[in-house]
């Protein structure tokens, strides 16, 4: 990966990251100073704690391939290191389907006279959780790429010896 691409990524998630503290902040704020009143058509304080888990999990997604875009610059990506930010983004991938699984059901009562919504957004959770299954794939690809890289420095070091 080079340098443009570290320092282009590395951009965009600090945006993200920046953009998403903030909103955060104010989704906190709305919460506690109570000024936006409910009218009764949607729970907003329900969806304001969901939509706070959420961005959440976003961010912790960030920090992780934050983490990994860093091995990869410095070559040690193919190491056992990198699989707890892989799982922490398996994780947050998990946990941000269930947050939206809660959003689907805080909306489904209001959906009544159109549950096709209901449906629609049930299924997007489940593509949430098909994002989830393809980073396990990925997961997988990891690990045997580093178990041949273990294998080929124990072949090395055995040829070494040899010569």
């Amino acid at each position: 990966m080079g340098k443009l691409t570290v320092r282009a990524l590395r951009a965009v998630l600090v945006v993200v990251l920046t953009g998403s503290v903030l909103v955060q902040v104010l989704m906190v704020w709305a919460l506690v100073s109570g000024k936006d009143q409910e009218d009764g058509s949607l729970p907003l304080t329900a969806l304001r704690v969901i939509t706070i888990l959420g961005i959440g999990t976003a961010q912790v997604a960030m920090g992780c391939v934050w983490r990994l875009v860093t091995m990869v610059r410095h070559g040690t990506v193919f190491s056992h290191a990198s699989f707890r930010y892989v799982d922490g983004i398996i994780g947050a991938i998990v946990a941000a389907a269930l947050t939206w699984f809660a959003v689907t059901a805080v909306n489904a009562p209001g959906q009544r006279d159109d549950p096709g919504v209901t449906g629609i957004m049930a299924g997007i959770g489940v593509a949430i959780l098909g994002v989830a299954l393809i980073v396990l794939v990925l997961r997988k690809l990891l690990a045997q790429a580093v178990a041949r890289d273990v294998e080929a420095a124990r072949m090395q070091a055995e040829l070494d010896e040899v010569i």
